[in-house]
């Protein structure tokens, strides 16, 4: 299995990536939809387009769970085709939403592939007002149920991050939902968040606190990505603290943290679907080193550094990216 790296000239056939950069600049909302009503009104503040657009499209689905008598209004951004492929199922990273595929996903269902954008319980815009468990058990059943209710066919299940370790996790329990996987500077050697998990409420409320505060949000940008602007980094530190805002986002988040979080070390080797590892090879935040660990330890994969690039390639190089994911799922037919 050898690792390739990445450079965007190799995406010269695809018009509409190779000139996304651009695009950016001149990119306006054009759609006369509103943004949905149980969105937290700060949505108007955002000014990137991408997560304008994106965000008028997040709707809520009802999920009826194993472990919560009600139905979890559960949000997700739903694909406007139905591809001749396997559906692409996009997670998010820890404490995030589908909002992180604001780039990726435009250019996904441009070219025609069946995509969705999934919160993973706990996190993004779901309705969590009759709050349940945010374990990660409960995490899996409702991915499981939500997989269950609307995809119903295998997926290309994509994880960044911790959605990694979800990613992982999910496709060693319920192979039979899961035909391939995509990791992205996954984060699945970090067994579970350690001490966190026994300290007292009062001292882990202190810390969400802090979790949740603009100046650490504005310093994670700053090492998660490798170069934008002042004006950019308070534009995106808006978008990815934005579901923060819910009543309920504290508790879901200690629920999570009381459990232990994921712990997926040993389940790598057990994964029998082949996957795609994308890697920034300028990661601050987890070494580009461990992509090469994760790779001789799946039992079948492909390493795609990205150079230049920190931790989060789908927001920092979504062209590549999406060309990436493109070639994995038209792999995936033959």
């Amino acid at each position: 299995m050898q690792a390739l790296t990445v450079t965007p000239s190799s995406y010269s056939t695809m018009q509409h990536l190779k000139n996304f950069k651009n695009t950016r600049k001149c990119f306006k909302v054009t759609s006369n939809h509103e943004f949905p009503s149980f969105l937290p009104k700060q949505i108007h503040k955002i000014k990137d387009p991408f997560a304008r657009n994106l965000a008028i499209r997040i709707e809520q689905l009802p999920v009826q769970v194993s472990f919560s008598d009600a139905c979890i209004m559960s949000s997700c951004i739903r694909p406007s085709v139905q591809g001749k492929t396997s559906p692409v199922v996009l997670l998010h990273g820890f404490d995030s939403s589908c909002l992180e595929w604001r780039c990726v996903y435009p250019l996904l269902e441009e070219a025609g592939t069946e995509s969705w954008a999934v919160d993973i319980l706990g996190w993004g815009f779901s309705n969590l007002e009759q709050l349940p468990s945010c374990d990660v058990a409960s995490k899996r059943d409702h991915l499981y149920q939500f997989w269950r209710l609307y995809i119903k066919r295998p997926m290309i299940l994509v994880g960044p991050s911790l959605g990694a370790a979800v990613a992982v996790d999910f496709a060693v329990n319920h192979p039979e939902a899961v035909s391939r996987l995509v990791l992205i500077d996954a984060s699945v050697y970090s067994e579970g968040i350690g001490g966190l998990a026994q300290l007292p409420v009062i001292i882990a409320n202190a810390g969400l606190a802090l979790l949740k505060s603009i100046p650490l949000r504005l310093f994670v940008n700053k090492l998660v990505f490798k170069n934008i602007t002042v004006r950019t980094s308070l534009d995106w530190m808006n978008i990815g603290r934005l579901h923060c805002l819910f009543p309920w986002w504290r508790d879901a988040t200690l629920s999570f943290m009381a459990s232990g979080g994921y712990k997926v070390t040993s389940m790598i080797k057990q994964v029998k679907q082949r996957a795609l590892i994308i890697w920034g090879e300028d990661d601050q935040i987890i070494s580009y080193k461990l992509a090469h660990r994760l790779h001789s330890e799946l039992q079948d994969a492909i390493l795609r550094p990205i150079p230049d690039c920190g931790h989060v390639p789908h927001v920092e190089k979504p062209s590549i990216v999406a060309n990436l994911i493109l070639k994995f799922v038209q792999d995936d037919c033959y």
